[in-house]
């Protein structure tokens, strides 16, 4: 466990696509970013075999752009 100071500024996402990651039954995932939307739907078909993944769309200036969708 690290202890120390907390972060004074929220982190905010780089342009691009992004899908969230997590195992099975976990509510928290890891958060990865493409250069293209066909990049982004490549990685999500992929990581969907083992994992539960969210597509969470475009981001441009850390705000989202389009909505989040489930990939069963």
């Amino acid at each position: 466990m690290r202890t120390g100071r907390p972060r004074e500024r929220a982190i905010t996402l780089m342009d691009g696509f992004y899908i969230e990651i997590s195992n099975k039954g976990e509510s928290k995932g890891l958060k990865i970013r493409s250069e293209s939307r066909a990049a982004m739907e490549l990685s999500a078909k992929q990581y969907s075999k083992y994992k539960d993944v969210t597509i969470l769309g475009e981001y441009k200036g850390g705000v989202a752009v389009s909505a989040k969708e489930k990939v069963a």
